[in-house]
């Protein structure tokens, strides 16, 4: 493709500006430097992966790319599919995740092979009945590049897609790229760490329910504990951020991750409420605040309710026309949502219908475990039950330091 033969003056204006931020951004720090640069106060801005042309366009060139993007996959106003094509990047395929590639399908919602109407490439779904890609639709690729928004909780698929994506690659001998993203969830790690006989797509790694990891930190780690199949052959890149700081707490996204964590509030408390998926509490799908309120017809009637509607990301909500009772969580902004079993707790408690309140077999996969249930079951507190994961805990944050690729405080 060449760029220069457009009668779009549009596109012509966009290229020039693009490579005029390729051609500054020269001028960075080296990619083998893999601690973030603290020294210079000159420039704090976050720039992301994508962003940084000088570092990933070299790889692309005379190769076949495919790309594993989602509506979040941009670059400033423009998505990362246009601004390669833009430029002259052979991309020949779309490969999209839960939510679809434009991030507007249920959760759980069956994704089905299409094609994108404004390039009228090829669009192959990773979500549904087939989550890997298959060997064929790597044919005729070279290089896959990873460019989707994850919120650093263990259950959030996107992980799981790229970990069979990494495997994929592995196998049919294709690089792969992870561009990477902050991490909303990047300043701490909590939570049961996975035990590998409740694997599933919703927690596929021995790791805790926040992992405290970059996208591009846990490509790392999938390859360097060999949790894909062929992990030693794979060439994999990782495309770094400038100025990303994991302690930070305000990484607010432009884009919302999903239709139903619509702002860093939400995201926040993703890691704590998403728990309430395996029971018969409702997380505010359906309503104009997901996963910032909770209630339940099963719980005494509270000054504040809600009642789920269909919706677009929610087609059909829990408890969908029913009064449910519960705690409205955009209150108290001075509050910091880091992960806790309080609201979990005093749900089950509360409940006059104790017998239904877990389903079993999802709560457990995303728990990562059956003992966090049974614990509460029995009626222990969070400092007795946060005491039975510690050790675990522990020696994940022990073993997740080798694949640190930003400086931490601690």
């Amino acid at each position: 493709m060449n760029i220069y033969d457009t009668k779009n003056m549009k596109n012509i204006c966009y290229v020039l500006s693009l490579l005029m931020l390729w051609c500054t951004s020269c001028k960075a720090t080296p990619e083998s430097n893999l601690q973030q640069n603290t020294e210079s106060k000159q420039d704090s801005v976050l720039k992301i992966a994508n962003a940084r042309f000088d570092a990933y366009l070299p790889k692309l060139e005379n190769k076949r790319v495919g790309l594993i993007v989602n509506h979040t996959a941009k670059v400033g106003e423009k998505h990362l599919l246009d601004t390669l094509l833009a430029l002259g990047v052979d991309v020949v395929k779309i490969f999209a995740p839960e939510h679809g590639f434009r991030g507007d399908a249920d959760a759980g919602a069956y994704i089905k092979d299409d094609k994108d109407r404004q390039t009228g490439l090829p669009i192959i779904s990773l979500y549904g009945n087939q989550k890997k890609p298959p060997a064929d639709a790597l044919a005729d690729i070279d290089v896959l590049i990873f460019d989707i928004q994850d919120v650093g909780a263990r259950f959030y698929t996107y992980i799981s897609t790229m970990h069979y994506a990494m495997e994929a690659a592995a196998e049919a001998q294709k690089s792969f790229i992870v561009l990477d993203r902050p991490n909303p969830n990047g300043f701490y790690t909590d939570g049961p760490v996975l035990d590998t006989a409740f694997r599933s797509f919703v927690g596929m790694h021995p790791i805790p329910i926040v992992h405290g990891l970059t996208v591009g930190e846990i490509a790392h780690m999938i390859q360097g504990e060999r949790w894909i199949a062929g992990a030693e052959h794979l060439d994999l890149s990782v495309i770094l951020m400038h100025n990303y700081f994991p302690h930070r707490r305000d990484y607010a996204l432009k884009d919302a991750p999903s239709p139903n964590l619509p702002n860093l509030r939400a995201i926040q408390l993703y890691p704590s409420l998403c728990l309430f998926e395996g029971t018969n509490v409702s997380v505010g799908r359906g309503t104009d605040a997901p996963f910032q309120i909770i209630g339940s017809p099963f719980l005494p009637s509270t000054a504040f309710s809600f009642v789920p509607k269909p919706k677009a990301g929610a087609q059909n909500p829990k408890h969908e026309g029913k009064t449910c009772y519960g705690v409205d969580l955009r209150e108290n902004d001075d509050r910091k949502y880091d992960f806790s079993l309080h609201y979990l707790l005093d749900f089950y408690h509360k409940t006059s219908d104790k017998k239904s309140f877990f389903n079993a077999n999802f709560f457990d996969k995303l728990a990562g475990t059956k003992q966090l249930r049974k614990q509460i079951e029995a009626g222990l507190s969070e400092e007795e039950i946060r005491g039975s994961w510690r050790n675990d805990l522990e020696r994940y944050k022990q073993m997740s330091q080798k694949y640190w690729i930003y400086q931490r405080l601690n």
